[in-house]
């Protein structure tokens, strides 16, 4: 199975922050879009509107950890390391994606295609796509 046989079945929604909001902007958008990671967009860079890394509920729990209230007003350029973003292809496998998210110790992946950010994929996207394959059934969304 692919990486793209998901995709077909997901609603193309990719929610993003920039790298210069605050933590309090990005828990907005990931509590108004009901989900637990955004991209994050370089768009100061001479190449544009590019994806440099993940913003997870994770990195919001570490910043209120060190910043205590004031966390909200952090950015999320001081918490998102850009050193090397993980992502991968609709065309790469699911096992190949598992084994990423495993190695990096991740539950989301930005879904690149010619340098395009085309979706993102999560650990539970896959564990519905194999219960699907193996029950022949689709299942509910928790």
């Amino acid at each position: 199975m692919l990486v793209g046989d998901i995709l077909r079945k997901k609603t193309p929604r990719v929610v993003t922050v920039r790298m210069n909001e605050t933590v309090g902007i990005a828990a907005k958008l990931m509590r108004a879009n009901n989900i637990s990671a955004l991209v994050v967009k370089d768009v100061v860079r001479s190449e544009g509107n590019t994806a440099v890394g993940m913003f997870t509920e994770r990195d919001v729990v570490r910043a209120v950890a060190e910043h205590g209230a004031n966390a909200i007003n952090v950015k999320v350029s001081q918490l998102v390391s850009v050193q090397q973003l993980v992502s991968c292809s609709s065309s790469d496998t699911i096992e190949h994606v598992r084994h990423l998210m495993n190695r990096n110790h991740i539950r989301h992946l930005p879904v690149i295609d010619d340098y395009s950010l085309v979706s993102v994929i999560s650990m539970r996207d896959i564990a519905a796509a194999v219960d699907e394959a193996l029950n022949g059934t689709p299942q509910a969304a928790a």
